[in-house]
């Protein structure tokens, strides 16, 4: 090829590769540009569920903590272990989900996003007055400040069969709310932990029923 149609095609490939550049750039400002799904609003099923779980894991991964320290029971160290680590790791990424969604961690009364779900009939949600501090505890199926004080000084088997119970009650409180996020929510993320958390919840209340009934807990 003589020096003159090299400079040609040369001239070409390189205005071949500025179209292009310049349609791919095109392209990428477009898609900036362009409207995504609506992120979740402050009074969103979304947003309640994410603050609501953070604290219901919070106490969930202080109680596995302190049977997993004084446990002898391997079967019950292991599970104190799995739920610590599991609802940590949730607590975080909802943490995370309220971020990017650009909302405050904390708004609005506990469960109230509830209300319009099934769930929140049977949670008290469709009351025209708030509930109480005791109120919301009792439904959400957190131990109280006096069972908590019990865990930490109670030993042996009869340790054992408190954190179970106490886990048991926690976790059937933990369903309901997601429950009501699965029936009131649209965005993906958010249903597929809420719907993984409530198989994961129930099999683990299965597996402390069993280990209840081998520790001989009192029913």
């Amino acid at each position: 090829m003589t020096p003159a149609p090299r400079r040609r095609w040369i001239a070409i490939v390189l205005v071949a590769v500025a179209v292009a550049a310049v349609a791919f750039a095109a392209g990428r400002f477009s898609t900036f540009g362009a409207s995504g799904p609506a992120l979740p609003a402050d009074d969103s099923a979304e947003a309640g569920f994410a603050r609501d779980m953070q604290a219901h894991h919070t106490q969930a991964i202080e109680m596995a903590m302190t049977a997993y320290r004084k446990t002898d029971d391997e079967q019950v160290r292991m599970l104190a272990y799995d739920i610590a680590t599991a609802q940590a790791g949730q607590r975080g990424e909802m943490f995370d989900w309220l971020v990017k969604w650009g909302l405050p961690q904390a708004g609005g009364p506990p469960m109230a996003w509830m209300a319009a779900s099934d769930a929140g009939h049977d949670h008290g949600g469709t009351s025209a007055a708030p509930l109480s501090p005791e109120e919301e505890r009792e439904a959400m199926g957190m131990a109280s400040p006096a069972e908590l004080t019990a865990l930490a000084g109670t030993e042996g088997t009869a340790g054992d069969c408190l954190f179970l119970e106490l886990m048991i009650r926690h976790h059937q409180g933990a369903i309901p709310m997601a429950e009501a996020v699965l029936e009131l929510g649209s965005e993906p993320r958010t249903l597929a932990v809420a719907a993984s958390m409530k198989d994961a919840q129930q099999f683990e209340i299965d597996a402390m029923t069993s280990m209840q009934s081998r520790l001989g807990c009192p029913a």
